[in-house]
């Protein structure tokens, strides 16, 4: 089993016709996933080394079946993407665009409420379901099919410690990038929802970092609703207040977001958190035995 992406997942790309969307859905479709189409406006009728490429979410959708949206395209025009991808009734949007304004996905946020989409994103890695199908940019040979879901603010650090885990031989259900933007789709909660009701998964290592309060919501939720066990890792501990840290939502304002406070609140919850990837992975090591 898995959460977001599975063998049913039909990918269209916006943006396909881009260096980096061309790039990177020939990667998912090489990894298995089902890249059934690409949308670049005025490039209707064209193709992609055999993908389809359309005008319009709508046109693809109706034409390719397609459930999923990826998008490449430019800050300026992704929250546009994701308003089409909406109203296509997409199930999942994943928006890899970084730099959107905080505003402009305001607006996203308020629209998506209520709407059968699902976003990802933005400025993330996306998500893969290891040897089922792969929407994104999470290099795919670092996975390994397993059961520990792994959701994480960090791309790199999501990287690191799934290749942590893989090295132990201990395999993933669903790997979710969520993205460190403050205004985002799925968060922590969110993907924690899905991961408890997943057969498939038996444990979850959730991926934090300094700023918002993703993790302290988190911890209230595994505290109060998850039965299974959750590993955490907090970026951040030597961060100075004010001064943003990576991501535009990794920074610490006034006394709440640090990472020591996060830490805390999720050890408090019976998370057990680790200070190094390299100790995540040996924590998940004992938890699953």
């Amino acid at each position: 089993m898995a959460i977001l992406v599975d063998g049913s997942t039909k990918v269209v790309v916006s943006g396909l016709t881009g260096r980096e969307g061309t790039f990177h859905a020939l990667l998912n479709r090489a990894y298995g996933t089902e890249v059934v189409a690409g949308v670049t406006p005025g490039k209707g009728g064209q193709e992609v080394e055999g993908i389809p490429v359309f005008d319009t979410i709508a046109e693809a959708a109706d034409d390719t079946g397609a459930n999923t949206g990826l998008i490449f395209v430019p800050a300026r025009f992704a929250s546009d993407s994701i308003y089409e991808g909406a109203d296509a009734e997409l199930r999942l949007i994943v928006c890899i665009t970084e730099g959107i304004a905080v505003r402009d996905m305001a607006g996203v946020a308020s629209y998506l409420r209520g709407k059968r989409s699902m976003l990802i994103g933005p400025n993330c890695p996306g998500t893969i379901t290891p040897g089922v199908a792969n929407v994104g940019i999470i290099p795919g040979e670092i996975c390994r099919q397993g059961r520990v879901g792994v959701v994480s603010r960090s791309g790199t650090l999501t990287y690191q410690i799934v290749y942590e885990l893989t090295q132990r031989r201990i395999g993933q259900s669903t790997c979710v990038g969520m993205g460190g933007d403050p205004v985002h789709g799925v968060g922590f909660v969110e993907a924690l929802q899905l991961f408890e009701a997943d057969p498939g998964t038996d444990l979850v290592v959730m991926i934090g970092e300094i700023g918002g309060d993703d993790e302290e919501c988190a911890a209230r939720f595994v505290s109060e609703r998850m039965s299974k066990p959750v590993v955490g890792y907090i970026a951040g501990f030597t961060a100075p207040p004010g001064k943003r840290m990576g991501h535009a939502g990794a920074i610490i304002t006034g006394s709440s977001g640090t990472a020591q406070a996060k830490a805390e609140a999720l050890e408090a919850a019976g998370v057990r958190v680790g200070r190094t990837p390299t100790e995540v992975a040996e924590l998940v090591r004992s938890a699953v035995g």
